[in-house]
């Protein structure tokens, strides 16, 4: 199974927000944390049906790391691995 290195990040009075540094422009937000889990799950699944099977490849944690943006991003974020739902999940 894929799992994709997630950022998340929460602000006070506000929703928990999701993104992948591997999926660019992909998001979740919702106002709980289990439920931001399950839409970053959910989203990452229509992202690979959106892109035809072509999601990116995701870096580990240990690559990730090497990389000065993922640095400065991830600074003040919860870093958390989601596996995609649907059928990326089930091929990996």
């Amino acid at each position: 199974m894929a799992y994709y290195i997630a950022l998340i990040h929460k602000e006070p009075d506000s929703g928990y927000g999701i993104s992948f540094p591997d999926v660019p422009g992909v998001t979740a937000v919702a106002d709980t944390l289990d439920e931001a889990m399950q839409e970053a799950a959910t989203v990452l699944g229509f992202a690979y049906e959106d892109w035809e099977d072509a999601l990116p490849a995701p870096r580990t944690l240990d690559a990730l790391r090497q990389d000065p943006e993922f640095l400065e991003r991830s600074a003040d974020a919860v870093v958390a691995a989601v596996a995609p739902a649907g059928n990326l999940a089930d091929a990996a």
